[in-house]
């Protein structure tokens, strides 16, 4: 599986762009969300998913873990295919997806071309307790200066650990121990402290 991709963007569209990787050139689909951020970049690093079908192997890309994470999310759903993931992160952003489906509001998902109102239902329904375990944005952007925090709130999320929870443990955890600059050792006492 190709987690990210690094380079240059030699071809850029609202729909698709070339990441030109040493030499070697990958279609990318993205969303409008992921053009925007972008459209004024020469290179970049886009997270990736690779869907792999019968008859074609397609690879998506986002910006940001959290997009990349509500895309394997929506099409999880029985019924959202990757178009129409791909459509609803052109038209809303993760967290007003994820707050619309914690609000239970399936009106909001249904304005998406695409979307009707069983599906709009089927995400509220299938989706509403996974969103709860969904780090937002500020937790979940992976730069290359990532704090020891948040790489350790990352790993007890995506154990599946509650946000509030894992981000409580490691805050009493930096506050009573300050000088601790190991990830692992950070993770156990989170662990043991909630």
């Amino acid at each position: 599986m190709l987690a990210y991709l690094s380079g240059k963007f030699s071809y850029k569209n609202p729909a698709v762009v070339y990441v030109d990787v040493q030499g070697v050139g990958y279609e990318v689909n993205i969303s409008l969300n992921t053009y925007s951020s972008i459209q004024n970049l020469t290179e970049g690093k886009l997270y990736t998913y690779l869907q792999v079908k019968e008859d074609a192997h397609i690879l998506y890309g986002f910006f940001d873990l959290l997009e990349k994470e509500m895309f394997v999310l929506l099409i999880s759903v029985s019924g959202v295919g990757a178009a129409t993931a791909r459509m609803m992160l052109s038209n809303m952003k993760p967290d007003e997806i994820s707050k619309a489906i914690a609000q239970n509001n399936a009106g909001l998902l249904e304005s998406v071309k695409g979307i009707g109102k069983k599906t709009a239902e089927r995400l509220v329904l299938e989706l509403k307790d996974k969103m709860i375990k969904l780090p937002s944005a500020s937790s979940l952007q992976v730069k290359d200066g990532n704090t020891l925090e948040q790489d350790a709130l990352n790993a007890l999320v995506a154990l599946g650990i509650g946000k509030p929870v894992a981000e409580q443990s490691i805050k009493k955890i930096v506050i009573s121990n300050p000088t601790i600059n190991n990830l692992e050792e950070l993770i156990k006492k989170a662990l043991k402290a909630i």
